[in-house]
C-alpha cells in the first residue's frame, strides 16, 4: 500500500489494524499501550478494566497551561460479510484504499474509533508539538454499553480540557450526544417434533442490507432485515399454516440489523403459493430500499428439515411483535434542525436451541432522558403484550451542549484560521463517552471532532482519507493554542 499522509497517523492506524480488538478483548491493545509508553520513558497507568492513561509532561515554559485528555477508545465492531471467512479474534484487519478512501476486505475497517487512538499515538509521538500538560485516554468496550468510561476513576484523569477524537464528520465540531438504553425482550419456548411428512424445510434469507451505526444513520431509513423478515413471517401466517424450525437475524447493539434468516417447514401442497407469496413481497421491500439498499437480496431455498419446531402460539407472538415494532426515528429535535432526538433500533434476535429460548435486542436513544425512558417502555409494553420477559440494562447519560465551552472557541477560531471557512458546530445523535465524563467530571470541557467516516458498525465502513490531514491539522492546532 502507498505511504498515506499524515504518515505518522496512518503508521499507528496500520498498527492497530494487526491487533484483535472486539469489544471485551481488548487485551492486546492494552499491551500494546503500555509498551508503546514504557519504550518512550512516558509515564503510563492501566486500571482494572482495561483502560490506559499515557502522560506527557509539559514543555518548559509550558507547565502553568491547561491540561489538555485527548480521548479514544481501543474497541471496535466486528461485523463481517457472510461469504467473509474471517476470525475477528486473531486475524487482522486487511485495509485497502479505493477512490480515496481507505476500506477492509470484507469486514469492518475499525476506524471508528482506531483512527483516534492513532492520531493519539502520533501526538505523544510527536517531539517538536508545543504543548502543555498532556494526557491520552484509552477506553475499552465502549460500542457495547461504554463499559470503560463508566469505570474511569477519580484521579484517573486530571487535565480540564477533554478532546474527544470519535466523531465521523470532518468540518463538523460536535458539542453534544444522545444517551441510550438497551433493551432486551426474551421469548420462552416449547420445542415439538418437527412433521415428516408431506412437508419441506426452507430457509427464508434477507441478505445484502446496507447496515449501519444506529444512531448516525438511523435517519436514513436503511432496510432493517430482522423486520423485513418478520414482516414476510407474519404475512405467511396470515395465509398458510407452518411451523418455524430457527430464526437469527442482526448482531451488534448498534448496527442496524444487514441479515436475517428463517427455517420455515411448510406442507408441499402450499410450497408454490409460499414461493409466490415471498417473491411477490420481495419485490416490494427491494423497491421501496433500491436508494439506501442497492445491493438488498432474499432468497427461498430448500434446506435440512430440522427435529424440532417452535410451538405455534410462541412463533405468532414472536412475528406479531417483531413485525409491529417500532424501528427508526420516533422524534426530532425542536432545538436544533435536522437532528434526530429519539429513536429505537431493533437490533438483534437470536434463537437459543439449548435454553429454549429466543431473544431480541434493541436499545433506544434519546437527547432527553424523560423521552429516552419512554421509548423504552413502549418497546417492553409491546414485547410484554406477546408474552415476553422484559429486561433494560446499559443506560449512559447524554452530553448537554455548552455553546459558551472555551475550547469549543479555539476549535473555532483554529478551524476558520487553517481552512479559511467556519467549522460546524453540531450535537449527534450517537452516543459518545462524553456523557459519562461529563457526568463523573463535571467540570471538564469537551468538543468532539475527528475525519470523515461512512458506514460505521459495517462491511461497507470507510475512511475518507483527505480529511485524516485536516483533522491531523485541526488536532494540532487546537493543542498549541491551549
Amino acid at each position: 500500500m502507498n505511504i498515506l499522509e499524515p504518515s505518522s497517523v496512518f503508521k499507528f492506524f496500520f498498527e492497530i489494524c494487526k491487533i484483535p480488538r472486539e469489544s471485551g478483548n481488548e487485551a492486546g491493545m492494552t499491551r500494546f499501550l503500555e509498551n508503546f509508553a514504557k519504550n518512550r520513558n512516558l509515564e503510563y497507568q492501566t486500571d482494572k478494566t482495561g483502560n490506559v492513561v499515557i502522560r506527557k509532561p509539559a514543555l518548559k515554559g509550558k507547565e502553568n497551561s491547561p491540561g489538555v485528555i485527548l480521548q479514544s477508545h481501543t474497541d471496535m465492531v466486528c461485523e463481517k460479510n457472510e461469504d467473509t471467512v474471517f476470525d475477528f479474534s486473531k486475524d487482522a484487519i486487511q485495509p485497502y484504499v479505493e477512490d480515496g478512501w481507505l476500506k477492509a476486505k470484507g469486514t469492518t475497517l475499525g476506524a471508528d474509533d482506531g483512527i483516534g487512538v492513532a492520531a493519539s499515538l502520533a501526538v505523544l509521538d510527536d517531539n517538536s508539538l508545543v504543548h502543555g500538560p498532556l494526557e491520552c485516554l484509552f477506553t475499552v468496550s465502549e460500542e457495547t454499553g461504554l463499559d470503560g468510561a463508566r469505570a474511569v476513576a477519580p484521579g484517573f484523569i486530571k487535565g480540564s480540557i477533554l478532546l474527544n477524537l470519535d466523531s465521523e464528520d470532518e468540518g463538523e465540531v460536535f458539542i453534544g450526544c444522545a444517551g441510550g438504553i438497551d433493551t432486551t425482550a426474551s421469548f420462552t419456548y416449547t420445542e415439538k417434533p418437527a412433521p415428516t411428512a408431506g412437508v419441506t424445510a426452507l430457509k427464508v434469507s434477507i441478505t445484502g442490507a446496507t447496515g449501519g451505526h444506529s444512531g448516525d444513520e438511523i435517519h436514513k431509513d436503511l432496510c432493517n432485515a430482522v423486520q423485513v423478515l418478520a414482516r414476510f413471517l407474519w404475512n405467511a401466517q396470515q395465509k398458510f399454516s407452518f411451523d418455524i424450525g430457527f430464526i437469527s437475524g442482526g448482531n451488534k447493539r448498534n448496527a442496524i440489523a444487514r441479515e436475517a434468516v428463517g427455517v420455515c417447514v411448510i406442507r408441499n401442497s402450499d410450497r408454490t403459493a409460499f414461493n409466490q407469496m415471498f417473491q411477490s413481497m420481495a419485490s416490494e421491500w427491494t423497491a421501496e430500499h433500491k436508494h439506501t439498499d442497492p445491493e438488498l437480496e432474499s432468497s427461498v431455498t430448500e434446506c435440512e428439515m430440522p427435529l424440532t419446531v417452535m410451538d405455534t402460539k410462541t412463533a405468532a407472538n414472536l412475528t406479531a411483535s417483531l413485525y409491529a415494532c417500532p424501528h427508526g426515528v420516533l422524534s426530532m429535535s425542536k432545538d436544533i434542525p435536522l437532528l434526530v432526538e429519539t429513536s429505537t433500533n431493533l437490533a438483534s434476535v437470536r434463537m437459543d436451541q439449548k435454553n429454549r429460548m429466543i431473544r431480541i435486542g434493541s436499545s433506544q436513544r434519546s437527547a432527553l432522558n424523560s423521552a429516552r425512558k419512554n421509548a423504552a417502555q413502549r418497546i417492553e409494553s409491546l414485547f410484554r403484550l406477546a408474552g415476553a420477559q422484559v429486561s433494560h440494562e446499559g443506560e449512559y447519560p447524554g452530553w448537554a451542549p455548552n455553546p459558551d465551552s472555551a475550547v469549543l472557541k479555539i476549535c473555532e477560531e483554529a478551524y476558520l484560521k487553517l481552512f479559511k471557512t467556519p467549522v460546524k458546530v453540531k450535537a449527534i445523535h450517537a452516543g459518545l463517552e462524553c456523557g459519562i465524563f461529563l457526568d463523573a467530571f463535571p467540570n471538564l470541557d469537551m468538543i468532539s471532532i475527528g475525519p470523515t467516516l461512512q458506514g460505521v458498525h459495517a462491511p461497507t465502513e470507510r475512511l475518507e482519507i483527505a480529511t485524516v490531514g485536516k483533522f491531523w491539522d485541526l488536532l494540532l492546532e487546537i493543542i498549541r493554542k491551549v
